[in-house]
């Protein structure tokens, strides 16, 4: 392992200077929470009395949190409707200090909203609002237009696809020109948009099931050693060549992480999780931890090993979370 507590103390104490725009796919994630206690004489479902309510930024939101938990200065390019929904996730992000410059609230587009239906720690259903952002050659030259201006002092950027029609090839094609002139490292979470071209990024991140999917590779299940996963590293020498990132880092649920990049040696890195209670917006954890470190000035193994342990945190906690520096390092002690 190549951090520990005082390596990560002294990395993290460079965060408040770094700066992170995250594009992508902005939601609202809403959860109920209650008891059950019998079953319905209308239908065989559970009657959930409920005990209370809330909503948090998820969605490409989620990274932009964490990376402001962590103590960096992070903002959000991306499309909310004119409804009470966008309102209160606009108002959210900017409760926790996010920047939503870049945000384009459009009258014929509902904000995307999940809602998760929580009885005890147990999530019954997910219930989702959701419409494919369609964008007019007019839109989305003023979305192109925030983003840019965005883009100014930023010393990283996430991608965050969830395919709901923000990241298009323009948008891609616009960002990445952007970032390659101003030397602003990108960073990419991605999702099914297979069809999708990325030049020049600094990392790639997908999870196994995404990392499969965009190799057109059929999954056989994982082996106990991510090391000796031959389709896991035929998958990894795929992307490798097809997005040409400098390090490409899938994720591996209760595996950890593999890290792969041309001509270095693979690279795996344990799971730090300790007790696993939800793994939603995990991954956007480790991308918003990665970045931030990276720009902080860690190495990619450095900035794994760090969004690996934090990652370790958010699993640990029920829905839509985020980790802080303090609760980063005491995780590290134990």
């Amino acid at each position: 392992m190549s951090i520990n507590t005082e390596r990560a103390r002294a990395l993290m104490a460079r965060f408040s200077r770094q700066k992170i725009l995250v594009v992508g796919d902005l939601m609202l994630d809403h959860y109920i929470h209650g008891h059950v206690s019998r079953i319905s004489p209308e239908a065989p479902v559970p009657v959930l009395r409920v005990a209370r309510e809330n909503s948090v930024p998820g969605g490409a939101c989620n990274a932009a949190v964490n990376i402001r938990a962590l103590g960096g200065s992070a903002g959000v390019a991306g499309v909310v409707g004119r409804d009470g929904h966008g309102r209160a996730l606009l108002e959210l992000l900017r409760g926790a200090g996010v920047k939503t410059d870049a945000v384009l609230q459009l009258a014929h587009v509902p904000t995307t909203v999940k809602t998760r239906i929580v009885a005890e720690r147990q999530q019954v259903v997910r219930v989702d609002w959701e419409r494919y952002t369609q964008f007019t050659a007019r839109q989305q030259s003023e979305f192109i237009r925030r983003m840019e201006r965005s883009l100014e002092g930023v010393h990283g950027v996430i991608v965050e696809d969830y395919s709901k029609g923000v990241i298009q090839q323009p948008v891609i094609d616009a960002l990445m020109a952007l970032a390659r002139r101003k030397k602003i490292r990108v960073g990419l979470d991605p999702k099914d948009n297979h069809e999708l071209r990325f030049e020049g990024l600094t990392l790639a991140k997908p999870n196994r099931k995404e990392a499969f999917a965009h190799a057109g590779v059929k999954d056989p299940g994982p082996h106990d050693d991510p090391l000796r996963d031959q389709p896991l590293q035929k998958v990894a020498d795929i992307l490798i060549e097809r997005w040409n990132p400098e390090m490409l880092i899938i994720t591996l649920g209760p595996h950890g992480l593999l890290l792969a990049a041309q001509g270095r040696p693979t690279i795996h890195v344990p799971t730090r999780a300790r007790e696993v209670f939800d793994l939603s917006g995990a991954g956007d954890t480790v991308i918003a931890t990665c970045m931030l470190a990276l720009a902080a000035g860690a190495d990619f193994e450095m900035a794994a090993e760090l969004a690996n342990y934090a990652a370790g945190v958010v699993v640990s906690k029920l829905g839509t979370a985020t980790c802080t520096r303090e609760e980063l390092l005491n995780y590290m002690r134990v």
